[in-house]
């Protein structure tokens, strides 16, 4: 996937006495504007596995990014203390799955690889009995679904697909459809967001980073496996504001033209958008007004604010009156 790139509203300069680059924030900060990713073991509730990263870390709130069963392992991103808001941002992201598929009977691998390419694309599916939201059938999409490996009558499978969509129901539709039956033995998360296997730390990795903070003045491992709150939006359509145009969005004014020094080209109207300072600190959330190419004009609003994350005052300036 090519990177977007970058369009030049009005280039501009930033107070290094305002704000601070998310990579030099102090480890107290980023234990309120991080995120965690963990390699989540098999056995806990994912809302365990965030309550143990809370009592690991010494403070008060966590919250995890969508619900893996307590049989299902892998991506687990944890948002820390004021970060936990972000989650809401990667809910709604694509995930991708390595699993373990057992089909109930022998069948021709030319045939299996066909329906497995029939389930690309849109599908319709009925959440299980034992789920979070209403059972009724919703339509959710599937990226790719590759095979892997086949040893016998188990399928190694990759598959990349929209948030929502119930892995253990897909496998059991795919073997409906291939008229043996078939069941999911096993499953990992690889990818949620913009969190993949790369990034992922494991309960004991977090624990022994923040024993070598706390007890020998180490920051460097702590540094290492908490991310700061901006690597959650760094996958989404983004917008860089000057300094003078930040306060107002603190106060929950909405982000006009004038204020944007540069942003991505990937944008369309009603998308989701993160503004970023020009340190690249996260601001606020919101959706676009306009596209990428309407945003180079000069009057209108570019952005209606959501979320806000950054305290007022950061910057200097007062709030805009309505």
């Amino acid at each position: 996937m090519l990177k977007p790139e970058i369009l030049v509203r009005k280039e501009s300069s930033t107070d290094d006495r305002f704000g601070t680059y998310p990579e030099k924030r102090s480890v107290e900060q980023l234990l309120q504007y991080g995120i965690v990713n963990i390699n989540k073991p098999r056995g806990p509730t994912s809302h365990e596995i965030s309550a143990y990263v809370q009592r690991i870390l010494g403070i008060a709130k966590s919250g995890h990014s969508g619900t893996l069963d307590p049989n299902v392992t892998g991506v687990l991103p944890v948002a820390l203390g004021k970060a936990t808001r972000i989650v809401q941002v990667l809910l709604p992201a694509g995930k991708e799955y390595v699993g373990v598929m057992h089909i109930h009977d022998e069948v021709e691998e030319q045939r299996l690889r066909k329906v497995l390419l029939g389930f690309v694309g849109e599908i319709t599916q009925l959440p299980p009995v034992k789920s979070a939201v209403k059972r009724q059938e919703r339509k959710r999409k599937i990226y790719y679904l590759d095979v892997l490996e086949i040893q016998g009558q188990d399928v190694l499978f990759r598959v990349g697909c929209q948030a929502g969509t119930y892995i253990r129901k897909l496998c059991h539709d795919i073997g409906k459809k291939l008229g043996t039956g078939a069941h999911m033995s096993e499953l990992v998360r690889t990818r949620a967001g913009p969190f993949d296997e790369s990034t992922m730390v494991t309960l004991q990795d977090l624990a022994d980073a923040f024993h070598y903070y706390r007890h020998e003045h180490n920051e460097k491992y702590l540094r290492h496996v908490i991310k700061p709150i901006e690597y959650t939006v760094q996958h989404m359509p983004l917008v860089w504001i000057f300094d003078s145009a930040v306060e107002p969005l603190c106060h929950g004014m909405d982000l006009m033209l004038p204020g944007i020094s540069r942003l991505t080209n990937d944008i369309n109207a009603d998308d989701r958008v993160a503004v970023l300072t020009l340190k690249s600190e996260l601001v606020a959330l919101g959706t676009a007004r306009l596209n990428s190419e309407g945003m180079m004009g000069d009057k209108g609003v570019a952005v209606k604010i959501h979320k806000v994350f950054m305290e007022p005052r950061t910057y200097p300036g007062k709030p805009a009156r309505n």
